[in-house]
């Protein structure tokens, strides 16, 4: 009897997170201090105001049954039965027949018509590549091709090959798939176990689409996945399982960054942070600060970009702690939460600016967000992880922080703001020193915060800054599992120079070389100097301009370097 491993993998749209529902009334948040009742209400109704009448729609949860299989391909029942083939499994014998052995078996069962359909769409196996015919009189109605490059060496082309699977049953209505390697013999079981879980990520980031704001949404069709010919068995299930704890995570972050600041308001992601503490309460706490509080504990550097928007800044403090178990290390993940940047008076214009993206200013604080969720399923043991985010908008008004303003950071560093569209690194610098109050030995702090390190890196590459070798490796380390792009830039002391101040301690910008590399220098003031840190810029991979939607770029990274610091602990 051939062995078969089945797990669910359900991954969820806001309907299980929703925005705008009524908070839980142990978490309070007060309004930014004005100078009379009269304004305080008028801000309040302003905040209100810019709800509109938009609101997310509760879409239906799709959700993919996965199968681990050991049974022959050509016996397989279904509507798509997908190949993964590399360039040199597509070799063949003097008679042009498919010399691996899986085409072979597979082509022998169709009369050849899969080495001749190849051939005559010159399929070459490159990563991209894909080839789909209609078969009848067997038992898939479909079998496809599906490039993986080479000899793939890490997660990306297996990940790609999944969403090249779920986009193949998009357009043919498929509700059942089946995906193989055509060279799975040679992997080792920890080979097999991390294919298997980047196909599973793929398919269930490829059938995700965020039509929330969208009238009409077509309800996708996939139901069921079958994985062949990568084992069965425990080992097997917890990895699905853990590729779709990981998805949800990814899920949640790209819903936060997708939804527009008339909708996604400071005070909503706080909300979207608190009800992550309610679902996972058996691991999570929150700690909700509003301005008062932050003004205690002299905030004044996040509090001077949040001064001018009707909508009250919201600081955002989760807590996990394992279920059972000690506490071997003590974790934080920072994110720079600006759910808009207008750029204040320095306001964004011109071509490049683009100002109507600035909803995705807060990609920082959606991957620690997105980490949360993650790990609230997974309950990695070992480990304690604080999760803080500065959320505000930077926006104009009277009320606004002014170029030439001079504010004090938390930790009595004055700052000469020379540009309020350098917001970000001011944000953080507080909730950078709120981190290091929390006794913890790391931190990574994650932001969309330079456009100089678009222009170095391009759109798909994370810029990565620490002092520590030790950290930096860990992170390489977890992006290999995770297939997230990320380069280390050099922290040069010497650039520090141009931040100089006549007035303070420092200015918030230099000039336009190294932008990047200064900006990780600022957020350096801000650390202290026992605590492992590092700082990535994800200016570039927090969006895709062809989807034109966010990629929840980071999550998986982190998750995996969360749960190898709860191991390594021991």
């Amino acid at each position: 009897m051939a062995a078969i491993a089945t797990i669910f993998v359900c991954f969820t749209s806001s309907s299980s997170s929703p925005f705008l529902t009524r908070f839980a009334s142990r978490f309070h948040f007060a309004a930014f201090p004005l100078r009379s009742p009269a304004r305080k209400l008028m801000s309040q109704t302003l905040a209100r105001a810019t709800l509109g009448l938009t609101h997310p729609s509760n879409i239906e949860t799709p959700k993919i049954c996965f199968t681990a299989k050991d049974v022959d391909v050509t016996e397989w029942k279904g509507d798509i039965l997908a190949v993964g083939v590399t360039e040199k499994d597509l070799a063949r014998d003097e008679k042009s027949r498919f010399e691996n052995v899986i085409l072979s078996k597979i082509d022998s069962k169709l009369g050849g018509i899969l080495a001749e359909v190849s051939s005559e769409e010159d399929f070459s196996g490159k990563v991209g590549q894909s080839t789909i015919i209609r078969i009848t009189g067997h038992g898939s109605k479909r079998v496809s091709l599906i490039g993986l490059g080479q000899s793939p060496s890490t997660p990306a082309p297996f990940k790609g090959l999944g969403e090249a699977v779920v986009a193949a049953a998009k357009s043919y209505q498929a509700s059942s798939v089946a995906v193989v390697l055509a060279s799975s013999e040679g992997l080792s079981a920890p080979s097999k176990l991390s294919t298997a879980y980047a196909i599973a990520s793929g398919a269930v980031l490829g059938l995700f689409e965020d039509n929330r704001y969208k009238s009409e949404a077509k309800k996708p069709t996939l139901q069921s996945v079958d994985i062949i010919g990568l084992g069965t068995g425990p080992e097997l299930e917890k990895k699905l399982k853990y590729a779709g704890d990981v998805s949800s995570g990814i899920i949640f972050g790209r819903e936060l960054v997708n939804s527009p600041a008339n909708v996604l308001t400071p005070g909503v992601l706080a909300e979207e942070a608190a009800n992550i503490a309610s679902t996972y309460s058996d691991v999570f706490t929150a700690k909700i600060l509003n301005a008062e509080q932050c003004a205690e504990l002299k905030m004044g550097s996040y509090l001077g970009v949040a001064a001018a928007s009707a909508n009250p800044p919201h600081f955002i403090h989760l807590c996990y702690k394992p279920p059972s178990g000690p506490v071997n290390v003590k974790l934080a993940l920072v994110g720079k939460g600006l759910t808009f940047d207008s750029g204040g008076y320095n306001i964004k214009t011109g071509p490049g600016c683009s100002i109507e993206l600035m909803k995705y200013d807060m990609g920082g604080s959606a991957a620690v967000l997105g980490t949360a969720k993650a790990l609230g399923q997974i309950k990695p043991s070992g480990v304690e992880v604080h999760f803080i985010v500065a959320a505000c908008e930077n926006m104009i008004s009277g009320t606004g922080m002014r170029p030439g303003d001079v504010v004090t950071a938390s930790n009595g560093k004055t700052i000469e703001v020379n540009n309020t569209d350098a917001e970000g690194r001011l944000t953080l610098a507080d909730a950078l020193v709120y981190a290091c109050n929390q006794g913890v030995e790391k931190i990574i702090d994650l932001a969309t915060l330079t456009g100089a390190c678009v222009v170095a890196l391009g759109p798909s590459i994370a810029g990565v800054f620490t002092p520590s070798d030790e950290l930096a490796k860990e992170i390489f380390e977890a992006s290999d599992v995770s297939g997230e792009k990320l380069w280390r830039l050099p922290l040069e002391e010497s650039y520090w120079e141009s931040m100089k101040s006549g007035v303070a301690d420092m200015v918030n910008t230099g000039g336009r070389q190294g932008g990047a590399i200064i900006a990780a220098l600022f957020l350096k003031q801000f650390v202290d100097e026992k605590v492992q840190w590092m700082h990535i810029d994800m200016a570039g991979p927090v969006w895709n301009d062809k989807k034109r939607s966010a990629t929840g770029f980071g999550i998986a990274t982190l998750v995996e370097w969360v749960l190898k610091n709860g191991l390594n602990a021991h």
